[in-house]
């Protein structure tokens, strides 16, 4: 087989893995009540007000700043960015669907502290697996660095940017806004840091090298 070809593979997989554990991650917030990141927590918003599912509607974004993505910024484009694109939704959607009709949790305060916390890891472990295989950006996270590009704006100050609007955006439109988006706002940097020097930098450039 292809070097090359080799590792794109196992990068895609790796890619796949990390959206699937992102997704869960997200369900698990989104059961919890207590609030998810800005972009999924706004898509949700306005896919419920336009009678769609997250999946659906997330999809059709998607392609929309895939497009302006690939107009200004094609360099951030790859095969992990159309596996976000495509799956992140739907697998939210399923796993939404597994917890609500398999386990029928029974909400309290300590559950849902537990699915917070749960939550939050979960995610930002998926987003540093699919971040770590290296083959593109989702099209919201191409946003900013696009802007950073054609501008020299800050990077910091650009993405929050970006973040609040589509909290506002969320908030508009009775997405599900809480806690659990101002610990994302906040956590998700450095805790995907933490993860992709710990875990999944090591484990995926160990499996490439095989």
């Amino acid at each position: 087989m292809n070097i090359k070809f080799k590792e794109t593979v196992i990068r895609s997989l790796f890619a796949l893995i990390g959206v699937g554990i992102l997704a869960f991650g997200a369900a698990t917030l989104r059961i919890g009540q207590v609030g998810l990141d800005p972009y999924t927590a706004a898509n949700i918003g306005i896919g419920d007000t336009l009678g769609l599912s997250l999946g659906v509607y997330q999809l059709a974004i998607n392609i929309v700043i895939l497009i302006l993505v690939f107009i200004f910024g094609r360099k951030y484009i790859g095969i992990g960015t159309i596996i976000n694109m495509v799956l992140t939704g739907f697998f939210i959607d399923f796993f939404t669907w597994m917890y609500t009709d398999i386990f029928a949790i029974k909400l309290t305060f300590v559950i849902r502290a537990v699915l917070l916390i749960a939550g939050v890891l979960i995610f930002t472990f998926g987003a540093s697996f699919y971040m770590s295989a290296k083959l593109g950006n989702a099209p919201y996270d191409a946003i900013a660095p696009m802007i950073v590009d054609r501008t020299k704006a800050s990077y910091r100050v650009v993405r929050v940017s970006q973040d609040i609007g589509f909290v506002l955006l969320a908030f508009i439109f009775g997405g599900p806004v809480g806690i659990g988006t101002v610990i994302n706002a906040f956590f998700t940097g450095p805790l995907i840091e933490f993860w992709n020097k710990k875990v999944s930098e090591p484990l995926i450039e160990a499996q490439v090298k095989k």
